[in-house]
């Protein structure tokens, strides 16, 4: 017989994130009004009998039945006029709002939702293949809303109120969490929650869904192995990281890779990976550690790749001196519509230094460090799609030269408002060849003749 946790205090204990017991079952539909108004009498009724403070010193499983349990008892005393179906929904309602994040549960249980949009307490959004989706879930306030981003927060060390009104966090299975709060939210608490993959896109699988090719496949599976260092730029949720991680999975199982992240979501694979997190500064304002330390740190970490999840500040300028002496085969992203525009951004983010460069010796500088950049675009059909392959050849007076290897040939869109297109090589044969061959990394010369596709 399972016992029945005594109430000592209700409030005084965080609830555990721990996973449903088999989501594949998990019903996704939202509950009724009726069912909300019976699910907030039993759930009231439930923390006068359980103490939650007890939640997290037994086994999620021992808790999760606990709760089943006496919420089937309370509902049964309450005669609740619910059908077997129904009684199931508002008892897996309980169990998610004490034991993981309440409404956004079901949400997060559907991997065919890449992105969860809460714009206050009464209107969520998701994505689904690029497109957004209005949803029924809503939560109950504003404060319970902000209990679920304080709970999602608290889980990894950081902290939301007033004094630190926004934050980044992320999830136990790795997904992105950006939230903010007023003052500076005006219409209650926003939630950003950016779906961690449950399993890593392979190449075959961007191939198929048309976001790449497999000539483009080949020169970066040959970059990535060649130690050439490699810019992935796009705008948001363009589908950065997931390049990322399809670039960091053609590296050697036999090197060490120190990884930099605001917020860890990398899925490498090798089994030698030291990951590093920044940390934002303590309620005094003190202890905060930013990228650009952990960059500096990681130097001295004997590292063979170095990969950042996204330069966006002054680390940029010590990522590209690690690029410039020895640590060869780095792999960053950056946030920019064009090749052309993420070699501006880097200039800017070196300017945050506070270091004064004049403006031929940082541009050779970029030119000497960065050998490639992957341009990836989110199209208004909701895909993504690698666009360009530039490689820098180097400098011409004050200007970085570049040169177009692969580019997407836009042809409109059908009657479905997919767009139509495919990604082309130019024709231009990259400086890199020759250096890859001579490490014997051989890439066909077929890979960057146009006219081979049209003839396959």
């Amino acid at each position: 017989m399972v016992a029945v946790i005594k109430k000592t205090s209700p409030h005084s204990a965080k609830a555990s994130t721990a996973e449903p017991a088999d989501v594949n079952e998990r019903s996704t539909a939202s509950l009724s009004a009726n069912e909300r108004d019976i699910k907030d009498q039993a759930y009231s009724e439930l923390l006068d009998r359980l103490d939650l403070s007890l939640i997290n010193s037994i086994s999620p499983d021992h808790a999760r039945e606990q709760i089943r349990e006496t919420t089937y008892k309370v509902l049964e005393q309450q005669s609740a006029p619910l059908s077997a179906e129904a009684r199931a929904r508002v008892v897996q309602s309980i169990e998610d709002e004490i034991l993981g994040l309440g409404p956004l549960e079901p949400l997060l249980s559907d991997p065919t939702i890449s992105d969860i949009l809460v714009n206050g307490p009464n209107q969520v959004y998701i994505e689904r293949k690029g497109k957004l989706h209005t949803t029924d879930i809503t939560f109950s306030s504003d404060r319970h809303l902000l209990n679920i981003i304080d709970r999602i927060v608290s889980a990894v060390g950081r902290r939301i109120d007033e004094s630190s009104p926004m934050v980044d966090a992320r999830l136990a299975d790795g997904s992105r969490v950006n939230a903010i709060i007023p003052p500076l939210a005006l219409d209650g608490p926003a939630l950003s929650i950016r779906r961690f993959a449950r399993e890593l896109l392979k190449v075959s699988d961007l191939i198929a869904l048309g976001s790449m090719t497999e000539e483009l496949a080949t020169v970066m599976e040959a970059a990535v192995q060649g130690r050439l260092n490699v810019l992935v730029s796009g705008g948001t949720g363009a589908g950065k990281t997931t390049m990322l991680n399809l670039l960091s999975g053609f590296i050697p199982e036999d090197e060490r890779i120190v990884t930099i992240e605001d917020s860890a979501e990398l899925q490498l694979q090798q089994p030698h990976v030291v990951r590093l997190e920044t940390r934002p500064a303590n309620i005094e304002g003190k202890g905060r550690i930013a990228a650009r330390d952990l960059v500096i740190n990681s130097l001295r970490m004997r590292p063979e790749r170095i990969i950042v999840g996204e330069v966006r500040g002054a680390e940029a300028l010590d990522m590209l001196q690690a690029m410039n002496t020895g640590h060869d085969g780095s792999l960053t992203t950056i946030h920019a519509n064009t090749p052309r525009d993420a070699l501006g951004r880097v200039e800017n983010m070196v300017s945050m230094t506070g270091i004064t460069f004049p403006i031929k010796t940082l541009r050779e500088q970029i030119a000497s460090a960065i050998d490639l950049v992957i341009q990836i675009e989110r199209h208004e059909d909701g895909k993504r799609r690698v666009v360009s392959l530039a490689e820098i050849n180097g400098m011409e007076g004050d200007i970085i030269t570049m040169s177009d290897l692969f580019t997407f040939d836009r042809q409109g869109r059908d009657e479905d408002g997919n767009v139509l297109g495919s990604l082309k090589p130019t024709g231009i044969i990259p400086a890199f060849h020759r250096d890859l061959a001579a490490k014997g990394i051989n890439i066909p010369m077929e890979t960057f003749d146009p006219s081979a596709g049209e003839a396959r």
